[in-house]
């Protein structure tokens, strides 16, 4: 279903207002909802010197939005068993000089490693992968290793390494075969296709856009390489969002997004999972990433809670505002077309060992209510915070409960008789002291 007429025409509109007040040659975008995209438009010019318009099915280079690719492929080979998060790099890259940072701080830019593989945006050169690994005893270890948020693209260009060593396979293919050809993202490709967009930088002072220059990434290709369409990307964002059946496993999603370290700890404004750029906006969080390569930036973001998200790709090397202009998009489609309520239904009664335990439990002087709810053991706590989410309980096999979501997740809970016994606590029917006296 398409976009009310109210909220596109606000969407177009804020979309023709970024690309004056940041004069971009071009700018396309696209708001995804539920997994469909309900609304794009392209404005501006994908080339300048041609008098060519642009539409949402050009690509453009989408930069370091490649890294998510790269984080998804590293999790794909943990959860086959080929490797672990907490692995240091040199058990996969023997010898490798700085080689102690872990997988998982490589992904979430702990890794202390020093931002680019050498001089490459100076020179206009890229190395191959094996001039990056002889070079790693000259980078630098700028922080020390989980101090601090420091964002690599040689971190990243190494993980791709690891993809390539692990699967036995390049990294491009490893990433053809397994995400792009799964999920039919037949426009993103490492190499440009046509139709494309060209890219530009706006001159500071003037309104001259002149062409960039190109180049080619080689051995940091997993860092920033590839190219693709806002359909793709809304695809892909979704993804990200929910995982995807013999791609992405849910639970494996759930921690991508799960907060490693917030970018500025003063703000709690900007944070990041594994492999994914998570901020704060409007009261929600939008999960996603930014790319940035000469001529181009781009920006994807989706919220998980109301699976809504926006895409923006530009022809601008400089200026456009890749993380707000996505977030504001997808904020005015939730506000003007929020999800529809489900509504609540009578369902039968919970098992007879459940019903037994439902109602109040004390522990530690404080109420709980044990609830059955959609199906499942709930637990919450009355008046509590709204960030206290209730506890979501599943049944095991020898007898007992754990938590599978919420509140003191992963303990285990045994009923004993007229009392709990739930992650070292004891719960009774009755308000009691913690300690007799």
């Amino acid at each position: 279903m398409p976009a009310p007429d109210e909220l596109a025409r606000r969407l177009e509109r804020s979309l023709r207002q970024a690309q004056v007040d940041q004069r971009l040659p071009s700018v396309v975008a696209a708001v995804v909802r539920d997994g469909e995209i309900v609304w794009s438009e392209a404005v501006g010019l994908a080339d300048v010197e041609g008098g060519v318009e642009a539409t949402p099915e050009l690509q453009y280079r989408i930069g370091s939005i490649t890294k998510t690719f790269t984080a998804v492929s590293v999790m794909q080979l943990r959860d086959a068993g080929k490797l672990d998060l907490d692995d240091r790099l040199e058990e996969h890259i023997p010898g490798i000089a700085k080689g102690s940072p872990t997988l998982r701080r490589m992904l979430a830019h702990l890794s202390g490693l020093q931002r680019e593989a050498g001089e490459m945006f100076v020179t206009g050169v890229s190395p191959t992968i094996d001039e990056i690994i002889e070079a790693m005893g000259e980078y630098e270890q700028v922080v020390p290793a989980a101090k601090a948020h420091h964002y690599s693209n040689l971190a990243y260009a190494l993980l791709g390494e690891v993809v390539a060593r692990r699967s036995g396979m390049l990294y491009t293919e490893y990433v053809r075969t397994r995400l792009f050809e799964p999920l039919g993202l037949e426009r993103t490709t490492w190499v440009e296709q046509e139709p494309r967009a060209l890219g530009y930088l706006v001159d500071e002072y003037t309104d001259e856009a002149r062409r960039e220059g190109h180049i080619e990434i080689r051995g940091v290709t997993p860092m920033g390489q590839f190219w693709s369409t806002a359909g793709d990307l809304c695809r892909w964002v979704s993804v990200l969002a929910e995982g995807r059946e013999g791609v992405l496993d849910g639970a494996t999603a759930d921690e991508m997004w799960f907060p490693q370290v917030m970018m500025n700890p003063d703000l709690w404004t900007i944070g990041w999972g594994l492999g994914l750029e998570l901020v704060q906006h409007e009261g929600r969080i939008f999960g996603g990433h930014t790319g940035a390569m000469p001529g181009f930036l781009a920006g994807m973001f989706i919220n998980r809670e109301t699976k809504t998200g926006a895409v923006v790709l530009t022809n601008a090397g400089s200026r456009a505002a890749v993380l707000s202009i996505p977030l504001q998009l997808a904020s005015a489609t939730i506000e003007l077309w929020p999800p529809e309520i489900e509504l609540w239904s009578p369902a039968p009664r919970p098992p007879v060992d459940v019903a037994a335990i439902l109602g109040r439990w004390w522990s530690e002087g404080n109420e709980f209510v044990f609830a059955w709810r959609d199906g499942k053991l709930t637990v919450h706590i009355p008046g509590s915070a709204p960030w206290v989410k209730p506890s979501v309980l599943e049944p095991l096999p020898d007898g007992g409960y754990r938590v599978a979501s919420g509140r003191e997740v992963g303990e285990r809970l045994r009923i004993e008789g007229d009392r709990i016994i739930w992650g070292g606590y004891l719960f009774t029917r009755e308000q009691e002291p913690m300690v007799e006296s």
